[in-house]
């Protein structure tokens, strides 16, 4: 079935997607915010750029971006898949608990904010260039991974990396220099480390078509919270 969202209110496209059983293609969207909120078992593709809250509370199905995607996509998502040929804004995957989330180029700030694992299910996001600050705000579950493909001589995370975790892992690529909070601290991924995102990477190389063996090439850390780390309020580095 094939939408034609221009010209549409967010809640006429958000009805006719809500109303469909058949796999939806969304074309010349311009903004509409909510879409795919909540859906199961189906396919929706976007082609142009994506509101806020793209696929929120996604329960299973996969929804495909052939563009940009703006703030807060995949909030509290429970199960499916997202893609994003381009870039997302901020608060990337907000209180996500389970499906995954793979992101071609760069995301905004506050990416995996209060991430979280739930029952058997444990949620992971691969963005392919940068994010912003606050990376794994208050992260208590699930594992982001942040490859700095093509960022050129910006760092791979801005300020604040890590603030207030208290669970989960970050595994970043080349990162250089990170500016982490006190509670957290950054070490060589190990085996195990690289075993349990392996699949994804490939997943994301297959996805964009990128060469996997220059993307594995690089070296990989994890972010991690101390032992006993408890979230904080503060973001003022002591």
């Amino acid at each position: 079935m094939i939408v034609d969202a221009q010209g549409k209110d967010y809640r006429e496209v958000n009805r006719i997607i809500r109303e469909s059983t058949e796999n939806i293609e969304v074309i010349n969207p311009s903004g509409q915010r909510f879409m795919g909120a909540a859906l199961q078992k189906r396919r929706l593709n976007v082609y142009g750029i994506a509101g806020n809250a793209l696929g929120c509370y996604l329960d299973g199905c996969v929804i495909e971006v052939f563009g940009d995607a703006q703030d807060a996509l995949g909030d509290t998502m429970n199960d499916g898949r997202i893609i994003i040929h381009g870039s997302v804004g901020d608060a990337l995957g907000y209180a996500m608990r389970g499906g995954s989330i793979f992101v071609e180029r760069n995301a905004g700030y506050r990416a995996g904010i209060h991430m979280k694992a739930y029952g058997d299910k444990s949620p992971v996001v691969v963005i392919g260039g940068r994010t912003g600050s606050f990376l794994g705000e208050y992260q208590a579950g699930g594992t982001i991974v942040v490859l700095g493909l093509e960022r050129g001589e910006l760092p791979i995370s801005g300020y604040f990396t890590g603030a207030g975790m208290y669970g989960g892992k970050i595994i970043l690529r080349n990162p250089g220099e990170v500016l982490l909070r006190p509670e957290c601290e950054m070490h060589r991924a190990e085996k195990e480390d690289m075993e349990s995102v392996k699949g994804y990477i490939l997943e994301w190389c297959n996805i964009f078509n990128r060469d996997e063996n220059m993307v594995f090439d690089g070296e990989f850390y994890v972010v991690e919270p101390k032992k006993g780390a408890a979230p904080k309020q503060s973001y003022v580095p002591n």
